[in-house]
């Protein structure tokens, strides 16, 4: 058996010490439901590890706390989610604050967006 990379170990360090706004989404989406878009929670892809991703939407949504506007970490954002565009990932941040007010709606916002990425949002019966 290989050993993990450092980005898969950090990754796993990372799921046992979800922030509080991490934790009120994954307790939300991580249930398997037929036809609802799955999520993975602090996933790594090459050199960085995403905090929620649907992989067959090709969609990564990172929770972002107040230190996300400070000091290097705009820059270093913006290098992140370039890259992760290079390779087909759409990347949404959210203000933690948000999920901290609202979860449910969150939860909804992402799985919705999922499914519009995958082509398969619900129709309207027809009449």
């Amino acid at each position: 058996m290989r050993s993990p990379t450092p980005t898969h170990a950090f990754a796993r360090k990372l799921r046992q010490d979800l922030s509080l706004p991490e934790t009120l989404i994954w307790v939300r989406i991580r249930r398997r439901e037929p036809g609802r878009p799955a999520f993975r929670r602090q996933h790594p892809i090459r050199p960085y590890v995403l905090d929620f991703c649907c992989s067959p939407a090709r969609l990564c949504v990172e929770i972002d706390g107040q230190g996300h506007g400070f000091g290097d970490r705009p820059a270093r954002d913006e290098k992140r989610d370039a890259f992760l565009r290079s390779v087909g990932i759409e990347v949404v941040r959210i203000p933690a604050s948000s999920v901290l007010d609202d979860p449910e709606a969150v939860v909804e916002w992402m799985l919705e967006m999922a499914r519009e990425r995958l082509g398969s949002r619900p129709r309207a019966p027809s009449v």
